[in-house]
C-alpha cells in the first residue's frame, strides 16, 4: 500500500517548447473537428465528430498552421517586444494543442492499431517541427532581444518568469549551436521520438502477450468470486473461452500476487511480468533502451553537459543529479534495514504455514498480507466491501475537495466520450461559478496503458480565456456485469492521488498557458497528488465513505485502526521498490558521452549492486525493459521526483496537522499558496512560503516508520 502513482502529461504540458512545438505538412479540409475551436462547453473535445481518421490530416494541417504563424513572429519587421514575440508565441498553436491533447488521452487509453500507426508516423515529425521553433536563429534573436532588456521592461512577476522561462527553454534546445551541432541534434531528436514510440508500443503489445492464461480454475484458489469472473470474462474476450486470463498491469509485482494460494501460478505471474519484453521477439525492447541511452549521453554533451541526468534536471527543484544521488542516499540504509527485518517476519510466516521454502519475490505479496494479518489482524478482503468505487469517488475524492476548497461536482451525460465506461462531471466552484470540467476514465483494458495519470484536454490560460478541462485515468479492474466495483484501499490511495492532480489543473490561475496548472517541474508535480492521499485516511473523509456496500454499515473504528497501525509494515519493501527503479533511471542516464552500447540485462544488475538497491527479495518497481516512465513518458532522470515530492507532501500534511488539519481555512491557503500557481514563481521559494521553511525529510521518515 502507499505505493506512488505515475502521471502522465501530455507532450503539451510539459515545457514551453513542447507546448508550442510539433510538426508541419499538407492541408486538409477545414470540416476536420480540430481545425475550429469545439462547440462544447468549455471547448471539450467532440469525441462524437473525431474519427481516428481525423488525426494525422489534423496534426499536418495544424503543424502546418502553426509554423505560419512562428514564421509571421520570426519574421515581424517591428522591434521585438514581450507583446509581439513572447506572448505572440503564447497564443500560437492552438489548433495543435487541440489535436495532440485529445490523441494523446486517446492513444494513452484507448489505442488501436490505427492510432498506433498515426503515432508512429506523427512522432518524429513532431520533434522535427519542435526542432524548427526552438532552432530558428530569427525567433531566437527576437527572444533573447526582449531578454536582454528584462530588467527595463517593468514586467508583472508572472511575466517575467514567462520571459526567463522561454529564454532558457531556447538556449536548453540548442539555439546557441553551430549549424553543424543543430543539423545533428535533430538527427538525434527525430531518431529518439521514433524510439520511443516503438518502446511505448512493444511495450503495450508485450503486457498484452504477457497475460497469464491459466486453464484449470484449481489453480486460481484464493481469487474472490468477481476477480474469477474477471479473469474468466478477459479470456472469453479473447476468444479462449472456459479459460482464465489474468491481465499483467505495468509494474514488476501483480495485484492478484496476494490471493493466489497456489505457489507455482504465482510464479509463473511474476516471471511473465518480469520477463515480458525480453523474449526476444518482436516486443523485446532492449535493443531499443540501449540505443536511447546512447542517443540521449550524445544529446547531452552537444549541448554542454556531462550527461543527459544533468540536461534533465538543469530547471528542476532538485537541480543537479548530484542532489538526487544525494537524496537517495539518505533513504537507502534506513530502506535496507527495514526491508531485512520485513523479510526475516515474512520467512518466519513461510515457515509457520506449511512446508518450508525459501522466500522469494512472487511469495513476498502474500505472505506480507499474513503477517500483516497476523501482526495486526487486517486482511485485505475484509477492506474491501467497504470501498466501492463510486462511493469513494463520490463521498470521499469529492467531499474532501468540498471540505477544504469549497467545491462541488455535477455529473453531466450529454459530453461525448471516446469510451462508453468514461464518466464527465461539471466541477463548480464555492461561488457557484464553474470552475472546470473533469473526466474519470477508471477501468482497465487491453488496449489501455498501464498505471494511472492525470492530463488536460483544455489548459487553464486567462490569455486565451479557457477554464481547465481534465481527466484522470486508472487501471481498476472491471467488476462482472451486475457486480459492484469493490477496489483495495490501494486503489482508493491512487483515486486521491490523481484527484490531486486534477485539483492542480482545476484551480490554475494563470495567465499563460505555459505556465498553467500540472505544467510544472518532475520533483514538484508529484507533490499536490500525493499530499492528497493523505485524506484517504483522514477520519471525517473516512468515514463518510467506507461504506459496506451490502450492510450500509461505516466501516467500524476498530478496522481503522489496523489499517492505520499496519501502515507502516511492508514499507520497507514498497520504498526499496522505488529506490531501486529511482537508481536504475539515474544510472542509465547519467552515462557520460560516448557512452558504449550497453548489455541491458549486465548493466541493470551493475547499477543495482553499486547503488546497494539490490535489496534481497524486493524486485525494482520497473525493470529497464518496461520502464514507460523514463524511455517515452518524460521521467528520464525524473523518477526519483516521486519520493523528492513525498518529503514535499509529507512536510505540507505535518503543517495541516499543526494547524487544525482538514479546514477551509488551511484549503484555501494551499489552494492559493501551492495549488494555483503553476510555475508561476520558484519551486522552492513557493514551498519556503507555505512551508516556513526548506524541505524537512524527518517527517517522511517519521511517516513510513523508517526513522532510527
Amino acid at each position: 500500500m502507499n505505493r506512488m502513482r505515475s502521471l502522465c502529461l501530455s507532450a503539451t504540458a510539459v515545457a514551453v517548447l513542447a507546448v508550442h512545438a510539433m510538426p508541419a505538412a499538407a492541408r486538409q479540409p477545414s470540416a476536420n473537428p480540430f481545425a475550429a475551436p469545439s462547440r462544447l462547453p468549455l471547448h471539450a473535445p467532440p469525441f462524437d465528430r473525431i474519427k481516428d481518421s481525423d488525426y494525422q490530416p489534423a496534426f499536418e494541417q495544424a503543424m502546418k498552421r502553426h509554423l505560419a504563424e512562428v514564421d509571421r513572429i520570426a519574421n515581424n519587421k517591428a522591434a521585438p517586444t514581450f507583446q509581439n514575440t513572447i506572448v505572440a508565441l503564447e497564443k500560437s498553436g492552438r489548433m495543435l494543442d487541440r489535436v495532440n491533447l485529445a490523441f494523446s488521452a486517446v492513444v494513452g487509453a484507448n489505442t488501436n492499431d490505427k492510432l498506433d500507426k498515426v503515432q508512429a508516423a506523427e512522432a518524429p515529425k513532431l520533434a522535427a517541427h519542435q526542432d524548427a521553433i526552438g532552432l530558428n536563429p530569427k525567433l531566437f534573436a527576437r527572444v533573447k532581444a526582449v531578454y536582454d532588456r528584462r530588467a527595463k521592461l517593468h514586467l508583472d512577476p508572472e511575466s517575467l518568469q514567462l520571459l526567463n522561462v522561454y529564454y532558457l527553454q531556447f538556449v536548453h534546445a540548442g539555439a546557441n549551436l553551430s549549424s553543424a551541432d543543430k543539423a545533428r541534434l535533430m538527427e538525434i531528436n527525430k531518431r529518439d521520438a521514433t524510439l520511443e514510440t516503438g518502446f511505448q508500443q512493444k511495450l503495450i503489445a508485450a503486457a498484452k502477450a504477457g497475460a497469464l492464461v491459466v486453464s484449470d480454475k484449481a489453480k486460481l484458489a484464493g481469487l474472490s468470486d468477481q476477480e474469477i469472473a474477471a479473469a474468466a470474462k478477459g479470456a472469453e474476450d479473447r476468444g479462449l473461452k472456459g479459460q482464465f486470463v489474468v491481465p499483467l498491469q505495468n509494474t514488476t509485482q501483480q495485484p492478484l500476487l496476494v490471493s493466489l494460494a497456489d505457489r507455482e501460478t504465482r510464479r509463473q505471474l511474476f516471471d511473465n511480468s518480469w520477463t515480458r519484453t525480453e523474449k526476444g521477439d518482436k516486443n523485446d525492447t532492449r535493443a531499443t533502451i540501449a540505443e536511447l541511452a546512447q542517443l540521449r549521453a550524445e544529446k547531452a554533451k552537444l549541448l554542454g553537459y556531462p550527461n543527459y541526468a544533468a540536461y534533465v534536471l538543469y530547471d528542476q527543484m532538485a537541480k543537479t543529479p548530484d542532489a538526487v544521488d544525494k537524496f537517495i542516499e539518505q533513504l537507502v540504509p534506513a530502506t535496507a534495514a527495514k526491508a531485512e527485518d520485513e523479510g526475516k517476519q515474512i520467512q518466519e510466516m513461510i515457515d509457520k504455514s506449511g512446508p518450508h521454502f525459501d522466500l522469494k519475490p512472487w511469495d513476498w505479496e502474500m505472505y506480507s498480507e499474513k503477517v500483516r494479518k497476523a501482526k495486526y489482524d487486517l486482511d485485505q478482503n475484509e477492506l474491501k466491501p467497504y470501498f466501492e468505487l463510486n462511493k469513494v469517488l463520490q463521498d470521499g475524492v469529492f467531499y474532501a475537495a468540498n471540505q477544504l476548497y469549497g467545491i462541488t461536482f455535477k455529473e453531466r451525460h450529454d459530453i461525448p466520450v471516446y469510451q462508453p465506461d468514461v464518466r464527465v462531471f461539471d466541477v463548480f466552484d464555492k461561488d457557484g461559478s464553474q470552475l472546470g470540467m473533469i473526466y474519470f476514465d477508471y477501468f482497465k483494458r487491453d488496449n489501455k496503458s498501464g498505471g494511472a495519470w492525470m492530463s488536460n484536454f483544455v489548459q487553464q490560460s486567462k490569455l486565451l480565456g479557457d477554464k481547465p478541462v481534465v481527466y484522470n485515468v486508472a487501471n481498476f479492474t472491471k467488476p462482472a456485469p451486475g457486480e459492484p466495483a469493490l477496489i483495495s484501499f490501494d486503489d482508493v490511495s491512487t483515486m486521491f492521488h490523481e484527484f490531486g492532480h486534477a485539483l492542480h489543473g482545476l484551480f490554475a490561475n494563470e495567465q499563460y498557458p505555459s505556465l498553467s496548472g500540472a505544467n510544472t517541474a518532475r520533483d514538484w508535480v508529484e507533490f499536490p497528488s500525493q499530499f492528497n492521499e493523505h485524506w484517504a485516511l483522514y477520519p471525517q473523509v473516512l468515514k463518510h465513505y467506507a461504506v459496506n456496500y451490502k450492510t450500509g454499515e461505516t466501516i467500524p473504528d476498530a478496522l481503522v485502526d489496523k489499517i492505520k497501525t499496519s501502515q507502516t509494515w511492508n514499507q520497507g519493501y514498497d520504498l526499496g521498490e522505488l529506490l531501486a527503479a529511482s537508481e536504475l533511471d539515474m544510472q542509465w542516464h547519467e552515462l557520460a558521452a560516448p557512452a558504449p552500447r550497453e548489455d541491458v540485462d549486465a548493466f541493470e544488475t551493475q547499477a543495482l549492486r553499486a547503488t546497494h538497491t539490490d535489496f534481497a527479495n524486493v524486485p525494482t518497481r520497473y525493470r529497464s525493459s518496461y520502464f514507460l516512465h523514463i524511455w517515452a513518458n518524460g521521467y528520464a532522470a525524473g523518477y526519483y521526483a516521486y519520493q523528492w515530492t513525498v518529503m514535499l507532501d509529507d512536510d505540507a500534511y505535518a503543517w495541516f496537522t499543526a494547524h487544525g488539519g482538514l479546514t477551509r481555512e488551511n484549503g484555501q491557503r494551499f489552494r492559493d499558496m501551492i495549488l494555483s500557481r503553476g510555475h508561476s514563481e520558484d519551486y522552492a521559494t513557493m514551498f519556503r512560503a507555505f512551508y516556513g521553511k526548506d524541505p524537512d525529510i524527518a517527517p517522511m521518515l517519521e511517516h513510513r516508520g523508517l526513522k532510527q
